[in-house]
């Protein structure tokens, strides 16, 4: 790696990624702050990540690096095309290409060979098969419905998707089980008092 003002270096292809994923702060998704405020994905993904780091210690059977990249690189896509609410079903097809293609916009930011990394994370992410984006699927829906019961959200907020919303994730794990067991009576409470 050449390091310093040598146009065309490593460390220049990895700031001018970074640079460019800093527009991941200013995407805003259907989420709102406790003080009222529209969440951003990448406050989103940052959450996702501490949730992940500290629960990773009750799945010792998850490469907990895999995990917490994974994380950060889950709604990358977002970056070009924003968030798109699953409340309003978009068509999975088109969303997952378009996210791909963004995907693969972002990553040619990487030093040549290095942008397979994160877009190879940020597929077996979307593809839902490996036990880590799994459990990083399922954390990413506990994340999003926790900050849904946190936030202080619009008028007319469905509160009642999420009792469905990604239940599928949390299946055949007892651990996972009782994440959305504690998660769906926290949004039952949050629908009565609404």
């Amino acid at each position: 790696m050449r390091i310093g003002s040598n146009k065309g270096s490593e460390v220049e292809a990895y700031t001018d990624f970074i640079k460019e994923a800093e527009g991941l702060k200013s995407t805003l998704r259907t989420a709102w702050t406790a003080e009222g405020r529209q969440e951003s994905t990448a406050e989103h993904s940052w959450r996702l990540a501490l949730f992940a780091g500290v629960m990773c210690r009750e799945f010792p059977e998850l490469d907990r690096e895999k995990v917490l990249m994974m994380c950060l690189v889950h709604d990358l896509g977002e970056r070009y095309s924003g968030d798109i609410s699953a409340a309003l079903r978009p068509d999975a097809g088109d969303k997952l290409n378009q996210e791909r293609e963004d995907v693969q916009r972002i990553c040619g930011f990487l030093p040549k060979g290095k942008e397979g990394e994160v877009s190879g994370l940020w597929e077996e992410y979307s593809q839902g098969i490996t036990p880590e984006a799994r459990f990083v699927k399922a954390l990413d829906k506990a994340e999003t419905i926790i900050q849904h019961s946190q936030g202080r959200n619009p008028a007319g907020f469905d509160y009642g998707f999420n009792l469905e919303y990604g239940k599928e994730y949390f299946e055949q794990d007892e651990r996972l089980e009782a994440l959305r067991s504690l998660i769906d009576a926290e949004t039952r409470t949050r629908m009565e008092i609404k």
